[in-house]
């Protein structure tokens, strides 16, 4: 919708939401953790324990999105001269950043809880909350941002405005489920006294996939970063292409949560033949799911060129480019999701994934694009040499 209104505003807001990607690095490191635990107790009927779980991800996720939100709130042009160097975007980003940073305390509450509602048998509830939060937060954007219905046009203002009170209500639905008697409740004697018997486990398998996370999700930040200084077209190809690959990629990351869940519980209940069936029928549906992610990407490829006009046609370049490399990478971050993220983990080896990302990350993909950066500068440079001579 941002694109509509002009390129900047697309191309702040993407760069400003990197700060969001980073915060919800923790929340999947948090949720992952919360799920081993708590799928294999759930599976043994050990009520107490995924309450004691819930507790202690809280503690963490509460502290990691205060901190977040003080940055946000008070410092949110300095977090933007992270990603890029043009001043109108810095300010326009930070704007942004001022409204949408409160989201993060509703956030840090609210997907916890839901987590844990997946694994203690209301996956469809918890389901239909989120979907409802962000079938709001489609609608706000599109009201807020034009002006629709005589209210004002806020354009980057509303889509922050539109985020922070989705959020909210989310939290809402969150703390309506919690008064009813069937629930996993948040209580607080656990949430408020010392430390709890489940804090070491859950951290033990939490600190590798909070590694393993941020390994990756900074990896995809410096990419954002290095998108920002080579120019505003290539920010804001990296928007869309980014926008469009997690729309489709939602089907592959369900099959990958759903797979942790799955063969958690069964572990739990110590039906480890049953466990390993499950684990190798998700393998392949998995596989499947990747591949019918890619071509749905490709056949959509044409349409969304198409509604990109407001781009510039370097812009548009880039943007078609991304879309073909996007459609391979989905195959992979299928299988990576259930195999790694859901299977693996549910079976405590929470190690893997972060030496995967640490080598195919890091020491392949960042470096060839600092050197991409590198030499793009130095053909700058010599042309600037040329010139003055």
């Amino acid at each position: 919708m941002l694109g509509l209104v002009n390129q900047n505003s697309l191309s702040a807001v993407s760069l400003a939401t990197q700060i969001q990607f980073v915060l919800n690095l923790f929340y999947a490191a948090l949720t992952i953790g919360a799920t081993i635990l708590a799928a294999q107790y759930w599976g043994k009927g050990d009520r107490e324990a995924v309450e004691q779980i819930l507790a202690v991800a809280l503690r963490i996720s509460i502290s990691v999105s205060l901190a977040f939100f003080l940055a946000a709130a008070f410092f949110p042009a300095l977090l933007m001269r992270i990603f890029t160097r043009e001043t109108e975007l810095i300010n326009m980003g930070a704007s942004y950043l001022r409204i949408a940073g409160w989201s993060f305390l509703c956030t840090g509450v609210s997907q916890i809880y839901l987590c844990i509602m997946k694994n203690s048998g209301k996956a469809v509830r918890s389901t239909l909350y989120s979907s409802v939060s962000v079938l709001l937060n489609i609608l706000l954007n599109g009201v807020l941002i034009f002006g629709l219905f005589g209210a004002p046009r806020l354009e980057i203002q509303g889509a922050a405005l539109a985020t922070l009170i989705s959020r909210a209500a989310e939290l809402i639905f969150v703390a309506a489920e919690h008064v009813k008697k069937d629930t996993i409740r948040i209580r607080r004697n656990l949430l408020l006294l010392g430390p709890l018997p489940l804090t070491k486990d859950f951290l033990r398998y939490t600190s590798p996939v909070m590694a393993n996370e941020l390994v990756w999700g900074c990896g995809f930040t410096m990419f954002t970063i290095i998108m920002g200084h080579l120019g505003n077209d290539a920010v804001a190809a990296n928007s869309i292409a980014n926008i469009v690959k997690n729309l489709i990629a939602c089907m592959c990351l369900g099959i990958g949560t759903g797979s942790g869940i799955m063969v958690g519980n069964e572990l739990g209940r110590k039906n480890l033949a049953l466990a390993r069936e499950y684990g190798e029928k998700l393998c392949r549906i998995s596989l499947w799911a990747g591949l019918l992610s890619g071509a749905l990407l490709l056949a959509c490829t044409p349409v969304i060129l198409s509604f990109s006009g407001g781009l510039s046609s370097q812009a548009r370049h880039y943007l078609q480019s991304m879309l073909y490399i996007c459609s391979y990478y989905l195959i992979g971050k299928s299988v990576n999701s259930t195999v790694i993220a859901g299977i693996f983990c549910a079976g405590g080896d929470t190690k893997f994934g972060f030496f995967c990302d640490i080598i195919t990350m890091w020491l392949i993909i960042v470096l060839l694009a600092f050197q991409r950066l590198f030499i793009q500068a130095s053909c700058v440079s010599c042309i600037l040499s040329a010139e003055s001579g």
